[in-house]
């Protein structure tokens, strides 16, 4: 049986069981395969202002919909783009992001 927190373990929002905010953590869920393709595509494309963008609405939105694992994950991912990290420390970040955005769970 795998341990909490184990990295294919589903992510719930810590504000999954308030009525008040059902609706917009589901619409925060139905627009996440989007921006998982845009940090990808910004990634292939080295569209790195635009990366640092997605990373700091995703910071701010995990946080307020209660999703802390992505909020941490995309602030470590906006401060490796703001000290203009190499590429190959910015891959993995993005990579640790999106793996954690498809974990989230209704």
């Amino acid at each position: 049986m795998p341990q909490p927190d184990a990295p294919s373990d589903p992510i719930r929002s810590e504000f999954a069981d308030d009525p008040d905010m059902a609706e917009l953590i589901e619409m925060f869920l139905d627009e996440m395969p989007a921006r998982v393709d845009a940090l990808g595509e910004c990634l292939r494309e080295e569209r790195l202002t635009e990366l640092q963008t997605i990373a700091h609405q995703l910071k701010g939105a995990g946080a307020g919909y209660g999703f802390e694992p992505v909020s941490i994950s995309a602030a470590s991912l906006e401060g490796s783009l703001k000290a203009h990290s190499d590429l190959e420390r910015i891959r993995a970040d993005v990579d640790d992001l999106i793996s954690i955005c498809r974990r989230l769970s209704r």
